[in-house]
């Protein structure tokens, strides 16, 4: 068994010694993932443990442990592998019985014709990096690691860290592909805590096969310009309690073995030669076993779900850490009023704005009611000046804020050419990604000062609808060519307009500016660079520890409720509908959340109408200013 320094370097030999004792412990597979699951627990262990988020992947040594930040983008179907093999030892002239589990290719000697090989089933994963996830998020995970990389003989030292942004470019990858596919050792024949040499001085052969390259190029990401390693996670037990979209950080056993690309290409060359040789098609050849250099296998031994990419804050669910969040809660008022002040500047000294800005950003979908999603709260701020750099530097200031975000410019170009909802690929049998395959809590920054005049073809309509339908009902409908199936989501929603936006939202808050700056793009970046690092991380928790508190009405304020409404509505019964004490009862929450009060008072709900009376009366008088807005 190996010692508890190696089960970082070398995993698998801690699975085959656990097997080795099968015969005495049937459950040799449970014991496997507990062990992981122990050791990751004690002493902040999974920071031990190298990412595939912040280590480029020449770097990592094969079939050692690593973990993997990632949002499950698709889910391909079931495949059988040899959990159990026989093969012949030559060096003793006797059979040893070995476990094929955690692994993609076999030693040689298998002996196929064995009573003892045991076929099992596994399910894989396509994963991505959770899209959109923001610079200051990867930094602070990166910055937590205690991982030492295992250096290679073109090991830099000072470079253990960098992320995938800052090494090479994914062309340059292709270019790996071949030299590693033609050149570098295999996994299996390397030895101690050396890592075999990239052959990157080795002219490409010619007969490499360059489509390999083109097609894995097409990683798939939901965003344009995303970069970052994506990964086909192998699962070996409940993957029925994986959902897409699903946020996940894998422990698993890294799988980069050149013979993966071997492989492929053998089975793409017998399916010309006989079509009948596999049901696969060449395309889905290439999507579901692309170059392990380019998408590395991982073998997954635990995985825990992300509540959350918030790396200020604990991982586990808030309601696990009393200590924690009781600390928090004490600072939670004083944070609120600074980060009050700070998008009051931002929004030019729109003081009412910024408070329905931070109930915007901690807004979130905490249950469903039928197909009615409770909690949502899309703000359409109008009044945007057009021509401006205001809109980019609110996006970047809320960047600055939220893990994970993207900005959508709504320009008529973006709207008839991108691709937003997910489709189903018939011929590679993959799921397409698109734009609003987002993990939950994205903050989606949709920016309508961007939209000209100008005829929307059927893709533009299409994507208007998925945006209305994102807005209302929090759900995607992906696109399967003869049906559609419709996935629920949990993205606030923020719409930048001049005027009314042509999109649904929960509120609109017309933005009225006291503050005139005789350079904007100055004024909106000096406000930014005045925030210090440590400000902005109390910016950071706040907004994700508010979103995540629990909240109740007590029956005594749920009764005043209903007569202060019976009340509203007796003199003008137009004046106050059922939408409008439903919107009332999101804002009560959210303001009550956003003072780190889990439940509503009488005080709270006396703010919540003061503050709503003031958005209508704004909104009233802008109509008044401007007859043609609806």
């Amino acid at each position: 068994m190996p010692t508890t320094h190696d089960w970082i370097n070398n995993p698998l030999g801690v699975v085959d010694g656990l097997f080795a004792q099968s015969n005495s412990s049937p459950d040799w597979e449970k014991k496997v993932v507990e062990y992981f699951k122990e050791k990751l627990k004690l002493n902040d262990a999974h920071t031990w443990v190298p990412s595939l988020n912040d280590v480029p992947l020449h770097y990592l040594k094969p079939n050692s442990l690593v973990k993997f930040r990632c949002m499950v983008q698709d889910m391909f179907d079931p495949e059988f592998f040899m959990g159990v093999y026989e093969m012949n030892d030559p060096t003793s002239n006797s059979k040893q019985v070995k476990c094929g589990k955690y692994k993609d290719v076999t030693e040689c000697g298998v002996d196929f014709n064995s009573r003892n090989t045991v076929t099992s089933e596994r399910q894989t994963f396509y994963c991505v990096p959770i899209p959109g996830e923001s610079n200051w998020v990867k930094e602070s995970y990166a910055g937590t690691s205690q991982a030492r990389v295992v250096p290679s003989t073109s090991y830099v030292p000072n470079r253990h860290k960098r992320s995938y942004e800052e090494d090479d470019e994914m062309d340059t990858q292709c270019q790996q592909t071949k030299d590693i596919s033609q050149g570098a050792q295999s996994s299996s024949e390397s030895h101690g805590n050396t890592e075999p040499k990239r052959q990157e001085t080795e002219a490409p052969s010619q007969d490499s096969s360059s489509s390999h390259c083109t097609s894995s190029l097409d990683l798939n990401f939901p965003l344009p310009g995303e970069k970052g390693p994506a990964c086909l996670v192998k699962v070996y037990e409940d993957w029925d309690s994986f959902k897409l979209n699903d946020m996940l950080e894998v422990f698993g056993i890294l799988s980069v073995d050149p013979a993966l690309s071997v492989i492929a290409d053998e089975r793409e060359a017998s399916s010309l030669l006989d079509p009948t040789e596999g049901m696969e098609t060449m395309e889905e050849q290439r999507v579901h076993s692309p170059p392990a250099s380019l998408v590395p296998r991982l073998h997954m031994l635990y995985a825990q779900p992300l509540a959350h990419n918030n790396p200020l804050l604990p991982s586990s669910p808030l309601e696990n850490n009393a200590d924690y969040l009781s600390c928090v809660l004490g600072e939670l008022a004083s944070v609120r009023a600074e980060l009050l002040t700070f998008f009051t500047h931002i929004l030019m000294g729109d003081s009412l704005a910024a408070e329905f800005l931070i109930l915007h950003l901690i807004s979130n979908v905490y249950s469903r009611r039928d197909v009615l999603p409770l909690g949502k709260f899309t703000l359409n701020l109008s009044g945007c000046p057009l021509s401006s750099p205001f809109t980019e530097h609110l996006f970047k200031v809320i960047q600055q804020l939220v893990p994970s975000s993207y900005r959508l410019s709504m320009s008529l170009h973006n709207m008839n050419t991108q691709r937003m909802v997910p489709r189903k690929d018939y011929t590679a049998n993959r799921l397409v990604s698109g734009t609003l395959q987002l993990a939950k809590n994205t903050s989606l920054f949709l920016d309508e000062t961007q939209l000209e005049q100008g005829q929307l073809d059927s893709t533009g309509v299409r994507n208007i609808t998925a945006l209305g339908n994102l807005i209302s009902w929090q759900k995607v409908d992906y696109d399967f060519n003869y049906h559609q199936m419709e996935f629920p989501c949990n993205i606030n929603v923020l719409i930048a307009s001049e005027g009314r936006s042509l999109l649904p939202s929960d509120c609109q808050v017309h933005l009225r500016a006291s503050l005139n700056p005789p350079n904007l793009e100055e004024y909106l970046s000096a406000v930014q660079v005045a925030q210090v690092p440590s400000q902005l991380n109390k910016y950071r928790v706040y907004l994700s520890v508010a979103r995540a508190l629990n909240y109740t009405i007590s029956d005594e304020i749920t009764k005043a409720v209903e007569e202060d409404f019976v009340d509203m509505r007796k003199d003008d019964p137009q004046s106050m509908s059922a939408e409008d004490l439903h919107r009332l009862l999101v804002v009560a929450r959210l303001l009550s959340l956003s003072h780190g009060q889990n439940t509503l008072s009488r005080d709270g709900w006396m703010k919540a109408k003061q503050l709503e009376a003031l958005r209508i009366s704004r909104t009233q008088q802008q109509k008044c200013v401007n007859g043609n807005e609806p």
